[in-house]
């Protein structure tokens, strides 16, 4: 794969330019084992320094794509190459482009159950060719994870989308690998949700403006104390440069 990954903070993270892109998903197709896909925030970061199974997670994933443009401008700051940074519905839309153009095959896990058949419904329409070999919903019992397992296994997908209510979020995924088929795995809490038009993405504009924490912050007004958090990141970064080598 035409990709580069460096260290930042001693947590990797991807460097994917845009021509390489539907390659890098070909060849991660043609795998023998899960590819796992996972995008990062400054926040996944700093959980990633101090949580030895997220961290693992990032570590064995295929792919660990920034979200936040702090990321990159600490790498700048820090003299390393500079990653792209990725919108994960923008990322997850071009992948499925890829999928839909080779006629594969696709799983979407995860969400309500009528959130579920209407993303089901509008990805079929607007990807047509893709196969949608089967889906199941989120927040489910505990009790009926194997058979959600087995039903992956069986439909054995090129792609599997998961979006909100699964044990532990994007690590399900993580988890499970070792069951897993040989699928490019993708997690994004409000896919299914944007999806089935339950919910809206945030905007290209804001986007690159770098806004895309507001929205979170408007829904819980508590997460303004994660300016802390985002201190102790420049703290961190500015140790780094002083005194790592």
């Amino acid at each position: 794969m035409a990709l580069t990954r460096i260290n930042l903070l001693t947590i990797p993270i991807d460097i994917l330019p845009d021509e390489d892109i539907e390659q890098t998903i070909l060849d991660m197709l043609s795998k023998g084992e899960p590819q796992h896909i996972v995008f990062i925030t400054i926040w996944d970061l700093l959980r990633a320094r101090r949580d030895a199974e997220y961290r693992a997670m990032l570590e064995q994933a295929a792919l660990c794509l920034p979200l936040s443009r702090s990321l990159l401008k600490a790498a700048q700051f820090l003299k390393l190459p500079v990653p792209i940074r990725r919108d994960s519905f923008d990322m997850i839309i071009r992948i499925l482009n890829i999928i839909d153009s080779h006629y594969k095959s696709l799983y979407l896990l995860g969400g309500r159950a009528q959130n579920l058949l209407d993303a089901e419904r509008n990805v079929h329409v607007t990807f047509p060719g893709i196969g949608i070999v089967g889906r199941f919903n989120g927040f489910y019992r505990k009790t009926m994870e194997q058979d959600i397992i087995l039903s992956i296994v069986k439909a054995h997908p090129a792609l599997l989308i998961a979006g909100n209510g699964l044990p532990g979020g994007v690590r399900w995924i993580y988890r499970n690998k070792a069951k897993l088929p040989a699928s490019i795995f993708i997690h994004d809490n409000d896919i299914i949700d944007i999806f089935a038009k339950r919910k809206k993405r945030i905007s290209d504009a804001a986007f690159r403006k770098g806004h895309e924490f507001l929205p979170q912050l408007l829904r819980n007004p508590f997460k303004v104390f994660y300016v802390f958090r985002y201190a102790l990141f420049l703290l961190i970064v500015l140790f780094y440069r002083l005194f790592k080598t």
